[in-house]
């Protein structure tokens, strides 16, 4: 009887060191978001897309004009990983534009010299990105019972193809006249022209239709129903290039470029009618502007127009590149989601 009473109090002794041992090691439980509540969607989009750059409305670095916001649609797939996060791949369409007679005003200080100059520009974006989305209001369940609004950001990369366009004056005596036309070909600030070495501009580079940008914003996201949500986003696109416009640098000696059509799409402060709408300019707010005929420009006459404003050659500001950013009305729809209520008998 004594014999067994010891042998189960050495037992209890080392169950308690065992025991304590455990303890000490314990680190808590690992807070892991289960595979079973992860999940996938699909989702397509209604986008309005604003351009931010050199032919902005004036000089301040967030100019844009509204009246000229561009629908584009779209297509996501997304994968939640978390409570918190989901990665997210999107492609997207839409057309940026930008037109000095539609934004600048001519008796403005800050832009008259933008309307003289009366450049315009349209370009058709196509955008791949991968973004990473970050919930305010954590969701550690399922699909199901996930929360029934939240606020979120997003960050991400894209890459995305563009192709700067602008419209030949309906009134010119060219036989592109009325069409659009692609501007990075014309190479409209001297890009494909045999420059001399000391002429502004050369050695300029031809720019690439292929560029890659960080996109970047906020949303709110509200759910419909069980596998379905609805999203309200504003992001930005910081891009590296500053040729969405087709426009960055100095003006060239028109004499040195390669065509009329390159000359005629390079300063177009002479016409006398917007291209795109056709309607007439202002030119008597114009000429006020920018003073008489500027000669010498290779024996084209030209008006003295943005560059003016700075005592320069200017056509546009190439150290602040261009930025867009895009307004999102999307639909996503969980895929796979099933859910059936119990019966009650």
């Amino acid at each position: 009887m004594l014999g067994s009473f010891s042998a189960e109090a050495q037992l209890s002794r080392r169950q308690i060191k065992k025991n304590s041992k455990r303890m000490t090691g314990f680190k808590g439980k690992k807070n892991t978001f289960a595979k079973s509540r992860q999940y996938n969607y699909v989702g397509i989009s209604l986008n309005g897309l604003n351009y931010l750059g050199d032919l902005s409305p004036n000089s301040s670095r967030y100019s844009t004009d509204f009246k000229l916001t561009k629908p584009g649609v779209g297509l996501s797939f997304g994968h939640r990983f978390g409570p918190f996060y989901t990665l997210q791949g999107s492609f997207m369409y839409g057309t940026l534009v930008g037109d000095d007679f539609i934004s600048a005003d001519p008796y403005q200080q800050d832009s008259r010299f933008r309307y003289v100059r009366n450049l315009s520009f349209r370009n058709h974006i196509k955008e791949l990105s991968v973004t990473a989305v970050f919930d305010l209001y954590q969701n550690k369940n399922t699909y199901i019972s996930r929360v029934s609004w939240t606020p979120y950001g997003f960050v991400g990369l894209s890459g995305f193809h563009h192709n700067p366009q602008g419209k030949v004056n309906q009134q010119s005596s060219l036989p592109e006249a009325g069409q659009w036309v692609n501007l990075k070909p014309l190479g409209t600030e001297g890009q494909y022209s045999d420059l001399p070495a000391d002429a502004v501009n050369y050695g300029l580079k031809p720019y690439s239709n292929f560029q890659i940008s960080v996109p970047f914003g906020i949303g709110i996201r509200y759910r419909i129903n069980d596998v379905m949500d609805f999203n309200l986003e504003t992001g930005t696109r910081y891009i590296f290039t500053d040729y969405i416009d087709d426009v960055s640098g100095n003006y060239v000696d028109l004499l040195y470029l390669n065509s009329d059509l390159a000359r005629e799409m390079s300063d177009r402060s002479t016409e006398l009618n917007a291209a795109v709408s056709g309607e007439p300019r202002n030119i008597e707010a114009r000429d006020a502007t920018s003073g008489p005929i500027i000669a010498g420009n290779g024996g084209y006459d030209s008006y003295g127009g943005y560059g003016r404003e700075f005592l320069y050659n200017y056509r546009g500001k190439s150290n602040n590149k261009d930025i867009y950013f895009v307004t999102t009305l999307r639909v996503t729809y969980i895929l796979g989601g099933s859910y059936k209520k119990a019966k009650f008998r």
